[in-house]
């Protein structure tokens, strides 16, 4: 083979390789633009869902609030004042309502479940007779999802009663 073909065969073997590593830097920036595509997507589904948290969680308070209120009136109360008691229950229910559509779920324990770390907090233990270890013995305060997360877990007292 004489100079002349030996150097096109070196310059030949140089732009293979330079188009193979071309190659591999396309096929490198075209999985890196399907991830970001991916992840913004997944990050445009998360904010959509999930974006109204701090505000649902603000929101929180006023429920509470608006739960107690109803609670504590007595049947002399609710006699004397059956309009004003009336709007504070409407209210209420479209609060409930405006967290459904929203994807906001009570988390309403009972008195005797279990307790369950992942969507209630124990705030206080206590003995009670006729209970096993870990039963809910009171409810102080009702629990919040949105969607699949815990927005806040439910306020709880449990037993402690020892094993017999």
């Amino acid at each position: 083979m004489d100079a002349a073909a030996q150097h096109l065969e070196e310059e030949l073997e140089g732009l293979r390789a330079e188009h193979e590593d071309m190659r591999n830097r396309l096929l490198r920036a075209l999985a890196d633009a399907e991830n970001m595509r991916k992840r913004a997507e997944r990050d445009r589904k998360e904010a959509e869902q999930y974006g109204g948290s701090k505000l649902a969680r603000d929101l929180l308070p006023v429920y509470d609030a608006m739960s107690r209120a109803l609670e504590t009136v007595t049947e002399e109360q609710r006699a004397a004042n059956a309009a004003l008691l009336e709007g504070i229950d409407l209210t209420m229910r479209e609060l409930v309502n405006v967290f459904g559509r929203h994807g906001i779920k009570v988390v309403t324990p009972k008195v005797g479940d279990r307790f369950d770390p992942a969507v209630h907090e124990a705030m206080f233990e206590a003995p009670l007779p006729g209970t096993r270890a870990g039963d809910i013995i009171q409810i102080a305060a009702e629990g919040f999802m949105l969607h699949d997360r815990l927005l806040r877990p439910a306020k709880v007292g449990v037993s402690s009663m020892p094993a017999s």
